[in-house]
């Protein structure tokens, strides 16, 4: 019994989509845009906009991925986030969550 559900486990973990490791270099250069709202470093001194230094990083992808496919809508954040491939998201996430650690 331990053997067969070792095997499922192991089985699951393999089909399971992985969080791609993201590249925080390139992130940084597709940033830029992100700052006027955001803040240099991920940091927003407005209220109307979240920080996003040191958010996880599963939370940043599945946030720019809902605006982007129209789960999530805003005026502002939206439209930003519809040009935006998935490894875009996935740098720009790397980056934002490894702010301020």
């Amino acid at each position: 019994m331990k053997k067969i559900t070792l095997i499922t486990t192991v089985s699951l973990l393999i089909a399971a989509p992985a969080i791609q490791a993201g590249d925080a270099k390139a992130g940084k250069t597709k940033a830029v845009v992100c700052t006027a709202c955001h803040g240099p470093e991920g940091k927003s001194n407005n209220t109307m906009w979240p920080n996003l230094a040191g958010q996880q990083k599963g939370y940043l992808i599945k946030a720019m991925k809902d605006f982007r496919d129209g789960k999530r809508n805003d005026p502002l954040m939206t439209p930003m986030a519809k040009p935006l491939s998935d490894e875009d998201i996935e740098n720009l996430a790397e980056y934002f969550s490894g702010l301020g650690k």
